[in-house]
């Protein structure tokens, strides 16, 4: 995977998978490239090193010392998730007071104009207020850090499956995403603040593990445990499930969350420990919520860690309920694959106008402002004003913010169905679509018009460049048609219409993101109703099955889109067919134990890869045997203290006493040091380097003649970066080449074998008409 200096030809390793599918730009499927979108920009990506390097270093390492500081080791990363559950959670309730407060207030203030019949300038104050807020959070997201546009969570799924892309985990990062999540869930757009919080949540957990910043000088010794990548996964997988604890107050929705849709690798160990990090974060919650009953926290306060309560102790179902629900599940898995293929379509738009520069990346979120501006204000005009029902729970109509009766144009004892949900925060439009006791205060009309609404402007706004979620607004849409749906049921179904509108939320949501277990859990800690817990099962279910008929889930199909190399848990039949040597490619470049300061030299600033084969040849041993396998950033690091040897002479030294264990610990989200910015004199690139000390002299390996399948799965379950492939038959080259992440790719492998391409679409076409008959 690298240029060889045995036969002195070049070969480009690439570690990555395509060039995004979002970029105009295509290059040989045989080379693939090594950028994604990051964010909103396209940046260079590499493979994580989640493999135990066992060098010198290892085995003088702390962790085969005493008592003590496995103690330490194991007492501090519980404490670094009591803080991450700590920090995250603090995090949460600010979004949610300042979103709830921002928004309250610009709904006040509207509506006190709509109350003076001055309905131009309240419309001008809420869209020039919709459009700042809008505004702010693009240019601060394009100008400082672009990485923090989209909810995040493709990034950080991609990060847990083992690939890094520079800026995601910054600190600057974080920041703007809170700033521009709240911003931007402000500004009436329909987007959502949980999928970015799982983002902060990771934010916050990486910054944490990697112990400071030495740029800004201000590091933590006693956190240097946790500089590498194993670790740091572990870390912000706790980080990414205190974030949906977080936006939802669902702590076991949380693990679940991180268990079934983040995590690529997982153990007991971590599941106790996210279990405890979301355990902070719903304590801490529940002391700030109960602080702001007092009414201390301004327009925010009625919720609490039910954010939607539906609960009723008389809810009953029967048989007959079942066919309602039955239908929900495939309606939803329609609209959710169908949603999915939209979103894509506009993803793909948005990035030609994207790529033309940041100008337009900021008109085009302020163009999406104005138009749901005047979509909120404009389409309740078109429904028609109903009586005040004389049985109301609360006043009728509604002056201020939230409520069921918004008065909007109508005169005094009406209301205004549909602005009690368009023209309102999505939250409130939840609750307005789950309230009890509510069967007759919304129209057949009302409800479709707020339906499309829903399903196109979430469509159109998640593609902006900003911090916006998609869970919110997905939910806000599934409930609308599961609304409608017990609307037309009717007293033909013992439930009532806001149970419906749950089992549509969960219908929509397992058809857009194909989860179910972790959904399930989230949609019962929102709602409070456990009693509905058979038929969210039921729906769930349902709707995945049917929308894993036409595509993927939305996380996964940005991620492709994004040019992410994500390797899947599934192996492709045709890797069956196939051997680790028909996709391994080379010359391959390797390098001596003891090895000449030139030859590192140039082949680092002539090339790209990140791991190199070591070979010990005579007289260091009686053949060639390969030694292990050292990596390009020890190779730095070496280069840059400069101890290097005057003869070919292997020597004894203890690499602990010539170089701190920091030095070779991981750069965390900062940028490591490159070869370019190093110089030699002409003496020292005529000097040696012994490569035995630093070398990973246990690499893992490969014959040749192994499946490519089974070379998969040992890849991901491990977590490799490299993978070593062996020569069959002695007597030949100690090592054939080096499997990275991308030779898994499909891209790559149909690639340098078109003719399993006409056999996929035979077994494809073959199955198809199966999974259709099935339904």
């Amino acid at each position: 995977m690298s240029t060889t200096s045995i036969n002195g030809e070049a070969y480009t390793d690439q570690e990555s998978d395509t060039v995004p599918l979002l970029t105009s730009e295509r290059s040989n499927i045989n080379s693939t490239s090594q950028v994604a979108i990051v964010g909103a920009n396209v940046c260079p990506i590499e493979s994580l090193d989640y493999e135990t390097a066992e060098n010198d270093f290892f085995k003088q390492d702390w962790r085969s010392g005493g008592k003590i500081q496995i103690f330490q080791y194991v007492f501090m990363k519980w404490l670094l998730c009591f803080f991450i559950g700590l920090i995250v959670s603090l995090i949460g309730f600010f979004n949610n007071l300042a979103v709830e407060n921002i928004a309250g207030l610009k709904f006040v203030v509207t509506s006190n104009m709509m109350l003076a019949r001055r309905f131009g300038m309240a419309f001008l104050v809420f869209s020039v207020s919709n459009l700042i807020l809008t505004l702010f959070a693009s240019i601060i997201t394009a100008f400082i850090a672009p990485a923090a546009a989209g909810s995040g969570i493709p990034e950080v799924k991609a990060y847990l499956n083992g690939v890094d892309a520079p800026g995601i985990f910054s600190l600057r990062t974080l920041i703007v995403k809170i700033i521009g999540s709240i911003s931007a869930v402000s500004s009436s757009l329909f987007v959502g603040k949980a999928g970015p919080m799982v983002h902060t949540g990771a934010c916050v957990a990486a910054l944490l593990g990697q112990g400071g910043s030495k740029r800004f000088r201000l590091t933590w010794r006693w956190l240097c445990f946790f500089k590498n990548d194993r670790d740091r996964r572990d870390l912000v997988t706790c980080g990414s499930a205190a974030g949906i604890a977080a936006g939802f107050r669902a702590p076991v929705g949380g693990v679940l969350f991180a268990l079934e849709e983040m995590a690529s690798w997982w153990r007991s160990v971590l599941l106790w420990r996210s279990f405890f990090t979301t355990a902070v974060v719903a304590i801490v919650l529940r002391a700030l919520i109960d602080f702001c009953l007092s009414g201390k926290c301004g327009l925010f306060g009625k919720g609490g860690l039910i954010m939607f309560d539906v609960y009723s102790a008389s809810v009953t179902y029967h048989l007959t309920d079942v066919p309602p629900a039955l239908a929900l599940g495939v309606i939803g898995g329609i609209f959710g694959s169908l949603f999915n293929f939209l979103l894509d379509k506009v993803l793909r738009i948005y990035n030609l106008i994207n790529e033309k520069g940041i100008v337009y990346k900021i008109s085009l979120a302020c163009a999406i402002s104005v138009s749901t501006s005047c979509l909120l204000f404009g389409l309740p005009w078109l429904a028609s004003c109903q009586p005040c029902p004389s049985d109301a729970s609360e006043s009728c109509p509604t002056i201020g913010r939230s409520g069921n009766f918004k008065k909007f144009q109508c005169p005094p004892g009406h209301y205004n169905d549909l602005a009690s949900l368009i023209f309102n925060t999505n939250d409130d439009a939840v609750r307005n679509l789950f309230s009890k006791n509510t069967n007759s205060e919304f129209q057949y009309s009302s409800i479709l018009i707020f339906f499309v609404t829903c399903f196109f402007l979430t469509i159109f706004s998640c593609g902006i460049v900003a911090p916006v979620g998609l869970f919110v607004p997905v939910i806000v849409t599934g409930a609308s048609y599961g609304r409608f749906v017990g609307m037309l049921v009717g007293s033909h179904s013992s439930l009532n219409h806001g149970l419906y509108a749950v089992l549509g939320a969960a219908s929509f949501l397992g058809g857009s993101m194909r989860m179910t277990v972790s959904l399930c859990v989230i949609i019962l800690e929102l709602t409070n109703n456990l009693l509905l817990l058979p038929l969210i099962m039921l729906v769930l279910l349902i709707s995945k099955t049917v929308a894993d008929a036409f595509n993927g889930n939305i996380f996964d199909l940005i991620m492709k889109a994004k040019g992410f190399p994500y390797l899947e848990t599934h192996v492709e039949p045709y890797m069956r067919q196939l051997t680790v040597g028909d996709v391994v490619t080379g010359p391959l470049q390797v390098f001596q134990g003891i090895e000449k300061v030139g030859n590192i030299v140039h082949v680092l600033r002539t090339t790209r890869h990140n791991g190199f084969p070591v070979i010990d040849e005579p007289p260091l041993s009686e053949s060639p045997v390969l030694y292990g396998l050292i990596l390009r950033a020890n190779l730095i690091e070496l280069l840059k203290k400069k101890a290097f040897m005057s003869a070919t002479v292997p020597t004894s030294i203890d690499a602990l006493k010539l170089f701190p264990a920091g030095d070779f610990a991981e750069r965390g989200s900062g940028n490591g040091d490159r070869i370019e910015e190093l110089r030699f004199t002409e003496e020292e690139m005529g000097m040696f380097l012994d490569l035995h000390p630093f070398t990973n002299a246990s690499p893992y390996t490969v014959v040749e003649t192994m499946s490519l399948a089974k070379a998969l799965i040992l890849f991901r379950d491990v977590g490799l970066r490299h993978l070593m492939v062996m020569p069959k038959i002695s007597g030949r080259s100690p090592v054939v080449g080096i499997l990275t992440r991308h030779d898994f790719m499909p891209e790559h492998i149909l690639g340098l074998h078109p003719l399993l391409i006409r056999s996929r679409w035979k077994r494809l076409r073959i199955r198809l008409p199966r999974v259709f008959k099935f339904f």
